[in-house]
Formats: structure tokens, sequence, C-alpha cells
């Protein structure tokens, strides 16, 4: 698991099944004290995150489609939470 910050949403008319009804957001790693680093992912929105949010990723696509409820789908990187504040 790992803190990204919320870069922005992805529109996409046309999807794989297994991705109808999902929200995908652009997510960048971040520190502990909000910094980003390396390169931005999508991420499948489970936590109605927004553009700015810190949130937690889950980036192992065995337990994202866990926690998707989804065993079929194609996804690697799910939001699983809404970080409050850190303490920097």
């Amino acid at each position: 698991m790992k803190m990204c910050k919320v870069l922005g949403n992805i529109v996409a008319t046309i999807k794989t099944q297994s991705h109808h009804g999902l929200k995908l957001m652009v997510v960048q790693s971040v520190d502990t004290k909000g910094e980003t680093y390396s390169d931005p992912f999508i991420a499948v929105d489970c936590a109605q995150a927004g553009v700015g949010d810190i949130v937690l990723v889950v980036e192992e696509g065995g337990s994202a489609r866990e926690v998707m409820k989804r065993p079929e789908g194609a996804v690697d990187a799910v939001i699983v939470g809404i970080i409050d504040d850190l303490n920097k």
C-alpha cells in the first residue's frame, strides 16, 4: 500500500467490460511530507476521492481485484481510502 495524491480524472467513452461503472483517477506517489515522486499512474477509485486528495492505494493486482470484488477485472491499482491529515 502506498500514499498518493490524486491529480485528475480519466474519462473513457469505451472501456473493457470489467471497467464499466468504475471511476478512474490519475494518481502520483507522495512521501510522508506530501511531496510527489515517481511517475503518475491510473487507479480505480473505491473511496470517492477528489482531485487534490491524499489517498491510500493498493497497487497489487490480486489484492486490488479482491477489494473491488471483481476477480475477472483487469485492475492493478485501487484507491481504498482518503487520508485526512499528514503530520509533517
